[in-house]
């Protein structure tokens, strides 16, 4: 009869907030679907990435390593440009320290990188105890190496799970046992959540020595047969950088370590110091050698005064 009344009225409004409410949903989605399905064609383009750097057609598992490092004539230069590298031949005994001295874009840091096959040799071969590295399986190549950098990169999850990024099936005396030996200790003794404190996107609530700090007790924890330290302390102030340094003496033993130094001072102990400049290495041997010798180590000791 053409009429509605007040109670009806009263329920048609009811009716069209139900039935409005999932399409303004599905409109939502409409609108999202886009932007969605673009993240998802890059996520899913990432995981059909192939690595530069992959395992060699018979490649095995390394064996338990020992250390003896091996550069025969390595050549090597990033993709496009001149080489960085040219024919070096470096040895390397199981446990001892060597450091790498030299000025910025000498090639300190490529030499290290291609240990681990972050880059493989344009020409030549690095041998561990006597094994090509490219006839290893990168994961257990990598298993026997630590790093330690300067910018250390930490999860946003707590102290524990960063430590155990070193080990992924640590139990927790382990990793309590890793961060004493790390000196880090008194600072997780001192917070409330001890080990379960959460540490902010890349450790944004530590400071700088206790982020290093941290990445020590993970290599405390992972127990590598060769460490790489690339310039793990620079950018510390002199007090830090001092008591960082004992951590770092003290994972290094027995282990075979290469060091990147800036400051000379630090690597005055190292059983080896090798000079790296543009034509190659041009120097190598103990501290008091070198200074006595008055050549480049001399005069990178008297630019960094």
């Amino acid at each position: 009869r053409g009429e509605l009344s007040s109670g009806g009225f009263v329920g048609f409004l009811l009716l069209v907030n139900v039935f409005f409410r999932p399409i303004d949903k599905i409109n939502s989605v409409i609108e999202t679907y886009p932007k969605g399905i673009a993240g998802f064609r890059r996520y899913a383009a990432l995981l059909d990435t192939e690595p530069d750097i992959a395992d060699r057609p018979g490649a095995v598992d390394a064996p338990t390593l020992q250390g003896n490092i091996s550069y025969r004539d390595v050549t090597f230069g990033y993709s496009g440009e001149r080489a960085v590298l040219k024919n070096i031949n470096l040895d390397i005994a199981a446990g001892q320290t060597i450091a790498f001295v030299g000025p910025s874009g000498a090639g300190k840091t490529t030499l290290c990188s291609l240990l681990p096959r972050f880059y493989d040799v344009d020409s030549g071969a690095i041998t561990i105890d006597g094994l090509d590295i490219r006839d290893m399986r990168l994961a257990s190549l990598r298993g026997q190496i630590g790093i330690v950098q300067q910018d250390v990169f930490l999860f946003g999850g707590t102290i524990r799970e960063n430590i155990a990024y070193g080990r992924l099936d640590a139990v927790d005396s382990e990793i309590v046992e890793a961060a004493r030996r790390a000196r880090l200790h008194e600072l997780i003794a001192s917070l409330p959540e001890g080990l379960d404190t959460i540490i902010g996107e890349r450790g944004v609530k530590l400071s700088g020595g206790q982020k290093q700090r941290l990445a020590i007790a993970r290599m405390f924890l992972k127990n590598p047969t060769i460490l790489i330290l690339d310039e793990a302390t620079s950018a510390l102030d002199t007090q830090t950088e001092r008591k960082i340094q004992q951590s770092l003496a003290e994972l290094a033993e027995g282990r075979t370590t290469l060091v990147i130094a800036h400051r000379l001072a630090t690597i005055r102990k190292a059983d080896r110091i090798v000079v790296v400049a543009d034509t190659g290495i041009v120097e190598q041997g103990p501290h008091d050698e070198l200074v006595a010798l008055g050549g480049a180590y001399s005069r990178l000791g008297e630019a960094t005064d």
